[in-house]
């Protein structure tokens, strides 16, 4: 995909508003006790927030797995961001998946509570990433 300057900034800045606002979400549901949403939100705070760091660096992931590869390969393994970024995005992705496709799974406050900082971290990393 081949975008503007102008166009790529205005995509950046819209998924970092997503990555943001998912992010306020989750306190509201985990006062609640919404515990299924609230794993939902935290998980795609951090996958707006590295779909506008992939952006704005020009690389196009098709899928949820492409955006962990890329953000593995360019970010992590390169030093840019640290490892624990990485595994909090697989960890992630991994309690939404079990969240949202098995009724039988009941995420744990724990689980909310574990990936809410280093999330937050994760987020305000990314934005200085591409304020840089």
């Amino acid at each position: 995909m081949s975008l503007t300057n102008e166009e790529r900034n205005l995509i950046v800045a819209r998924e970092l508003a997503r990555a943001k606002e998912a992010y306020d979400d989750i306190l509201y549901l985990q006062k609640d006790g919404r515990l299924s949403a609230a794993a939902n939100r935290l998980y795609y705070a951090v996958f707006h927030a590295v779909s506008a760091l992939l952006i704005k660096d020009g690389y196009q992931a098709g899928r949820h797995n492409g955006s962990h590869i890329l953000f593995s390969q360019h970010y992590i393994k390169t030093g840019i961001l640290p490892s624990d970024f990485g595994t909090l995005y697989n960890n992630l992705q991994t309690l939404r998946e079990k969240s949202d496709y098995n009724c039988f799974f009941d995420v744990k406050e724990q689980d909310i509570a574990e990936g809410i900082d280093t999330a937050h971290n994760l987020i305000q990393a990314i934005e200085e990433q591409i304020n840089a």
